[in-house]
C-alpha cells in the first residue's frame, strides 16, 4: 500500500527518482532496530490522516511529511526531527517540489518534536495523527509502549523509566493532548487514561 501511495505522490514531479526514493525510505524504516518507528507506523499514520483528508489543505505536502518525518531515527540522538526534516527538504528539492511547500513540509516534520499547537491547521492535524496511538484501546497502546521500550533497550530501567515518566507527565500536564477537534473528540479521553495506566507500571 505505502509503495503505491508514494509512487502516485512522486510521479507528477519526477518519474525517474521514484524507485530510488522509495527504496531509501523502505531501507530506513525497515532497519532491525525499528520496533515502533517503522513502516507499520507510517501505514497507521496514513489511515488516520485519510479519515480527515477533507480537513487538510495540502494533501501532497502532508504525505511527504508522513514518509520523511521519522526517516532518521536513532534512539541515542536528540536531533532526529531536525535530521529528518533536512533530508526531506533535500529530497524534495531534488524532485523540484515547490519551495514554499518544501518549507511547509520541513516545518511539519520539525513540529513532531514538541507537538505544540501552531497556526497551520495541516500541521496540527499531522502531529495529532502522529499521536493517535496514545488514544487507541489498551492492548494496542500497550504494544506501542513495549515497542518503544525495545527501541531503547540499551538503557536499563533505572535510566529509561524516569525519562519515560517525564514524557508521559508532560502530556498529562497539557490542557489537551490533541490540538484539533477531530482528534480530540476521537482520542483525548482514552489517551489520558492510557498514559495514567502506563505511569502506574513504571
Amino acid at each position: 500500500m505505502l509503495e503505491n501511495i508514494f509512487i502516485s505522490l512522486v510521479n507528477p514531479y519526477n518519474k525517474e527518482a521514484l524507485q530510488t526514493l522509495w527504496q531509501e525510505i523502505k531501507d530506513y524504516y525497515s532497519h532491525k532496530n525499528r520496533k515502533y518507528h517503522n513502516l507499520t507506523h507510517l501505514e497507521n499514520l496514513y489511515n488516520e490522516l485519510y479519515l480527515c483528508k477533507e480537513l487538510i489543505e495540502d494533501w501532497d505536502t502532508v504525505l511527504f511529511a508522513l514518509f520523511y518525518h521519522d526517516i532518521i531515527y536513532k534512539s541515542t540522538r536528540n536531533d532526529n526531527e531536525e535530521q529528518s526534516a533536512e533530508l526531506a527538504a533535500q529530497r524534495l528539492k531534488e524532485i523540484n517540489y515547490p519551495e514554499d511547500k518544501t518549507e511547509r513540509c520541513r516545518q511539519m516534520i520539525l513540529a513532531t518534536k514538541s507537538h505544540l499547537p501552531v497556526s497551520d491547521n495541516d500541521i496540527n492535524l499531522f502531529t495529532d495523527a502522529d499521536l493517535s496511538i496514545l488514544g487507541y484501546n489498551w492492548s494496542k497502546y500497550k504494544q506501542y509502549y513495549q515497542q518503544v521500550r525495545e527501541e531503547y533497550s540499551f538503557y536499563p530501567d533505572i535510566l529509561y523509566n524516569p525519562g519515560r515518566k517525564k514524557v508521559l507527565k508532560h502530556f498529562l500536564s497539557m490542557s489537551f493532548i490533541y490540538k484539533t477537534d477531530f482528534f480530540r473528540t476521537k482520542y483525548e479521553v482514552n489517551a489520558k487514561e492510557n498514559i495514567r495506566k502506563e505511569l502506574t507500571k513504571l
